[in-house]
């Protein structure tokens, strides 16, 4: 099979000649083969694993969406990263990604307070027409 990792503004990752891909989705983990019929399914964050002639490879993903269309799988995810440690991944994941969720609480939090403030001023403007 061909997977391919896609991230908003890059190509995470294309890998030839894979064997099995193991994915979390909301439901629970599931194996991918290369006679699996064709497939969409939503992903959960967490670790992907896929096998090649090297042995096993893994990815620690954002939560996304995955596709299988012939042989080639691809993953859309918000973010990832790879280690060939799959406890040392775990643990630098949730550590990067932690940080990540919490500067996109901040932006949201900016977002909010900006809404606010215009629709305050929307509304005085509204009192002088």
């Amino acid at each position: 099979m061909q997977l391919k990792v896609v991230l908003p503004h890059q190509i995470f990752l294309e890998e030839t000649g894979v064997q099995r891909i193991v994915i979390e989705t909301r439901l629970g983990a599931f194996g991918i083969l290369p006679r699996r019929l064709d497939c969409a399914a939503p992903l959960a964050a967490g670790i992907l694993v896929y096998e090649t002639k090297q042995g096993e490879q893994y990815l620690a993903v954002g939560a996304g969406l995955l596709t299988k269309v012939g042989r080639n799988v691809s993953v859309a995810v918000s973010r990832a990263m790879r280690s060939d440690d799959l406890k040392s991944l775990r643990q630098q994941a949730q550590l990067e990604f932690s940080k990540e969720d919490e500067k996109q609480k901040d932006v949201r939090a900016a977002v909010a307070r900006l809404e606010h403030a215009f629709m305050r001023h929307f509304l005085e403007l509204k009192h002088y027409v």
